[in-house]
């Protein structure tokens, strides 16, 4: 529930700012920020999808192991070189868990904030295509797309949900050579390009939502650090306190679908 939230303390820019405010209170002062705003840069991490179904894989237990490898191992570009079958069976696992989930209000919240907006950018460390499918546009995909496939000669992409014929690895339509799952994988680069814009649009805004994330995936986590440092006003909703709570100007305890409805309610 909403009543979950809460006002804490913020370290802004090295001094420290109270929040005495009551959660409603809170709420009311994000809406407004929201409603003055010219532009907004909105960071979303695995809680959100979380709250669709989908597995984060980086849980204890035997959420971390897939076939007796770690999933740190069987998505890393290691794998990638020494066994791409492999990690095309893993991925193709991974999706078949997706492909009958379904957007959440967080989802549906964010696209509708985009629809009341001049200036509204969003980027996700998410792969599964989940805020598209419920509306948003020019999502920047910080790790890709657990949908696409990419060449590993010539960088050409299909759409696995349109264009896939069932080999594995699928040959590439362009040069022939094997294409690979389009996400970053561990020890890759983002995408060339796709960090660069989001960073512009951390440093244009002047409000900031940071939704569903740990705060400690990096690179990610220094967009909302570039909005802070331009002057933005920071909003952290997460169910539970982050290493970068101390340094928003408000957080919003909650699931992200029950916080991100009520900011963007009308009433």
């Amino acid at each position: 529930m909403l009543d979950t939230a809460v006002a804490r303390s913020a370290t802004i820019a090295g001094e420290l700012v109270m929040h005495t405010n009551t959660a409603s209170d809170l709420l009311q002062e994000v809406r407004a920020r929201l409603r003055r705003a010219r532009r907004v840069f909105v960071l979303t991490g695995a809680g959100v999808s979380a709250e669709s179904g989908v597995p984060t894989f980086r849980g204890g237990g035997n959420a971390a192991v897939w076939k007796g490898m770690p999933f740190s191992l069987i998505s890393s570009a290691e794998m990638l070189e020494r066994d791409l079958p492999a990690v095309w069976e893993w991925f193709d696992y991974r999706r078949d868990a997706l492909k009958d989930l379904q957007p959440n209000p967080a989802h549906h919240a964010l696209a509708k904030m985009q629809d009341n907006l001049d200036s509204f950018a969003l980027g996700t460390q998410n792969i599964d295509d989940l805020h598209t499918r419920a509306g948003s546009r020019g999502v920047l995909e910080l790790h890709g797309n657990i949908w696409r496939a990419r060449c590993t000669r010539c960088q050409a992409r299909i759409d696995l949900r349109t264009a896939d014929e069932g080999e594995r690895p699928p040959a590439c339509r362009t040069c022939g050579a094997p294409m690979r799952p389009d996400v970053v994988l561990f020890g890759e680069m983002l995408p060339a390009g796709v960090f660069e814009r989001a960073a512009a649009a951390a440093m244009r805004c002047d409000l900031c939502f940071v939704v569903g994330t740990s705060a400690l995936v990096y690179p990610a986590m220094q967009l909302p650090e570039i909005a802070l440092q331009a002057g933005a006003y920071i909003v952290e909703i997460n169910p539970e306190q982050t290493p970068f709570s101390d340094r928003c100007h408000a957080t919003l305890q909650g699931r992200a679908g029950e916080v991100l409805k009520a900011v963007t309610s009308d009433g």
